[in-house]
């Protein structure tokens, strides 16, 4: 979902994040590394971020400050070993409480003031980088077990490195969570990429070999030709969404006369066009969010094959690859791509039993208190484990020709459209009763369907899949997927 849709205060949303653009241009020229310190960054990031947040919220912005401030002190509290786990409760049962006095006390099924959306990065931001700070300290413990007494002082500097030099100032916490770039939008980042923005450390470049080799790769790359191309893309998002939303409006797939007169394929066609119309909003929001932080000169993440530099460390979004998706994986892979890495970090990889069934569980809690949104994500995991036996049982025989590949891609190509925007109806219809009378009104077949194909069609367990992986790699080399936000975050593909 986007983090602050466009019924909730637009013109303040719209016009803070123009304010935030012009600021991401300013805070780069004129407060670059190379001529102020970070404290100074730090300081200005975090005071235009709360006054973004102001305007926008009122005094709902401190909300902000108190889930801020309450897992920075669980982080000084508690011990590193179980900190990750009090910080993603108090963080997520904070962000519901919030949710839920919002929905059931204050406005049910409207987004004035949704003060909420902010939070819901903050939290991601929170855990994420509790998260690594426990993971640092897990991987530190191997390295002393494994080292000899001679090599103490090695261990030494290995642990002020990645254990105290990551324990961030009061300062850093909140800038980090607050900064004005992404205290609307988003995105989240990671703590570390964030740090060694403000610092200006070049050790950022992901690719620094390849910038070795070439004298022009080591001067830092403008990114205004890419925040005009975000920009421009945004806005044309938001001129469609402003053009189309009321052409196809998503209530009248559960509309009585609707679906008494029309025809069934007439009916599938029209939910098609219908959830289309609501992708642009999603768009605008989070290319435009991509974009400030790019001005800021944040998220560069090296140089493409052609040498061209590539500002997508922290995009949310591939918008062509979402509406050519022909998979249900492919579709989650390039749609709120940091949510889906922070599900992945703190739930999917780390979850024993049923990783799938507990992610789309998280997910919904972490969304909001909607009735809505539990169903589509219950119906998302029926329809992610069917995908996954149809994947993994058919696609090899159309393999073979070119040709079937093709007959292959397009019967997917319609098959994910549609499911995709079955699942998602009741996000949109957020109650409960309009939602079951929507799926009572298509039999519950895409339900009943995908139940049947996910018992009749086997699958490899999760841990031999992941063998299977392995294998592979060791056989081929695997080149890194690009967009990997964090070099702490496991590098295996997730199947889904």
């Amino acid at each position: 979902s986007p983090l602050i849709t466009l019924e909730g205060s637009p013109v303040n949303f719209v016009v803070c994040q123009l304010c935030a653009l012009l600021s991401a241009f300013w805070f780069r020229l004129f407060l670059h590394p190379s001529k102020t310190s970070p404290f100074i960054r730090h300081v200005v990031a975090t005071l235009l971020g709360l006054y973004f947040a102001l305007f926008c919220f009122g005094w709902y912005a401190l909300h902000f400050l108190v889930q801020s401030g309450l897992t920075y002190g669980i982080m000084i509290l508690t011990g590193v070993e179980h900190m990750h786990k009090y910080c993603l409760l108090v963080a997520l049962s904070y962000l519901s409480l919030c949710q839920i006095t919002r929905v059931y006390v204050f406005d049910y099924g409207m987004y004035s003031a949704d003060f909420t959306g902010p939070m819901m990065v903050i939290t991601q931001k929170i855990t994420s980088l509790a998260f690594e700070i426990h993971d640092g300290k897990h991987n530190i413990g191997v390295v002393v077990r494994r080292t000899s007494i001679s090599s103490l002082y090695s261990v030494w500097i290995f642990l002020y490195v990645c254990v105290f030099r990551r324990m961030p100032s009061l300062l850093e916490y909140f800038s980090y969570n607050c900064n004005f770039m992404g205290i609307l939008a988003g995105p989240t980042s990671s703590y570390n990429d964030y740090i060694a923005f403000i610092e200006g450390d070049p050790r950022r470049h992901r690719d620094s070999e390849a910038d070795r080799k070439s004298k022009l790769r080591q001067s830092e790359p403008s990114p205004n030709v890419e925040v005009v191309r975000k920009v421009a893309t945004s806005f044309f998002c938001l001129l469609v969404f402003l053009s189309v939303c009321k052409v196809f409006p998503v209530e009248r797939n559960i509309d009585d006369d609707f679906i008494a007169t029309m025809p069934f394929y007439a009916q599938v066609v029209y939910l098609y066009l219908s959830m289309l119309t609501t992708r642009p909003k999603y768009y605008f929001v989070w290319t435009l969010a991509d974009a400030i932080n790019n001005a800021a000169g944040f998220g560069f993440n090296g140089y493409g094959d052609d040498g061209s530099p590539r500002w997508d460390l922290i995009s949310n979004l591939r918008i062509l690859n979402i509406e050519l998706a022909t998979s249900f994986k492919v579709f989650l892979d390039n749609w709120n791509i940091q949510t889906a890495h922070w599900l992945k970090r703190v739930c999917y990889e780390r979850c024993p039993y049923h990783p799938t069934a507990a992610t789309f569980i998280l997910s919904a809690m972490w969304h909001g208190a909607y009735p809505g949104y539990y169903l589509t994500f219950l119906t998302g995991i029926v329809i992610t484990l069917a995908a996954r036996a149809v994947r993994h049982n058919v696609r090899p025989y159309f393999l073979h020709s070119p040709t079937h590949k093709l007959v292959y891609d397009v019967i997917t190509w319609a098959a994910t459209q549609i499911a995709i925007c079955y699942t998602v109806v009741p996000f949109v219809l957020l109650s409960v009763g309009p939602s079951i009378k929507f799926y009572r009104s298509w039999y519950f077949c895409l339900h009943i369907g995908c139940v049947l194909l996910a018992v009749a069609l086997p699958v490899k367990p999760r841990h031999l899949r992941l063998k299977d992986q392995q294998k592979n790699l060791l056989r081929e080399p695997v080149q890194r997927h690009p967009e990997a936000t964090d070099s702490n975050c496991s590098q295996k593909e997730k199947t889904t």
